[in-house]
């Protein structure tokens, strides 16, 4: 056996204890035991094992309970359970702890070998099995998933451009004619200047006045329009 795997045996007796490391001793395992459920589920949270048989019946902390509390715990670590007081409500019970075995007494070296072995490989095909593949049914189901989003994504930009495109045409029809009488006020003045200087401050007086409504009147709606815009274009950009 190339590496030395390490065997806990619980039990109050101290001959079944010799029995276990007679057998697995002989066979490269690295045998330790344990007289009660106190001191086996110390040595367990102390140190590393790769197997634990117990026995049901013991003072104090019974096999049945070893078994949950390391299952519990370390579920990856197999639990054998073994005993001369079997019952279909222990074997049920240690079932639903999830023990790899139920052995009964009394036992044959034969017996013990072979459960060490069975219950490390499947312990060890257990770590190295790959992760599950995703089934085709799975993939499908995200498939359709990712594409009620971007359904949905779609449906919000739609709404959005729907809103935003009345504020912005209401915004250019507003504010373009003010705006183009701001412009002509203002070429119409430089004009004028170029033309008498004279008449420089009699033309501002009368342009600043178109210029300053213009601006004041169209403003709010080319506020309004960037805004719906701006807002349209945040929203195309969500994913």
């Amino acid at each position: 056996m190339s590496v030395l795997h390490k065997i806990l045996v619980v039990d109050d007796d101290p001959v079944v204890g010799k029995s276990f490391d007679r057998v697995l001793t002989s066979k490269g395992y690295a045998v330790i035991t344990a007289q009660n459920g106190e001191e086996a589920l110390r040595k367990i949270g102390n140190e590393h094992y790769d197997l634990v048989f117990t026995d049901i019946k013991m003072p104090g902390i019974s096999g049945l309970e070893v078994a949950e509390r390391v299952k519990a715990s370390q579920p990856w670590l197999p639990v054998v359970i073994v005993t001369g007081y079997g019952s279909n409500a222990n074997e049920a019970r240690a079932e639903a702890a999830g023990v790899s075995a139920f052995l009964r007494k009394p036992l044959t070296p034969q017996m013990i070998e072979e459960t060490a072995v069975m219950a490390l490989s499947e312990h060890e095909q257990a770590i190295a099995a790959p992760p599950a593949p995703v089934s085709a049914e799975a993939a499908t189901e995200a498939d359709s998933a990712a594409e009620v989003k971007k359904s949905a994504r779609e449906k919000v930009k739609d709404i959005a451009l729907f809103f935003a495109a009345p504020f912005i045409g209401l915004a250019y029809v507003v504010a373009m004619p003010f705006a183009a009488i701001g412009m002509l006020a203002w070429f119409s003045a430089k004009a004028l200047v170029k033309k008498a200087p004279i008449v420089k401050t009699i033309a501002l007086f009368f342009a600043a006045p178109v210029i300053g409504l213009a601006y004041v009147v169209a403003l709010p709606f080319v506020g309004i329009g960037m805004l719906a815009w701006l807002g349209t274009k945040a929203l195309l950009k969500t994913k």
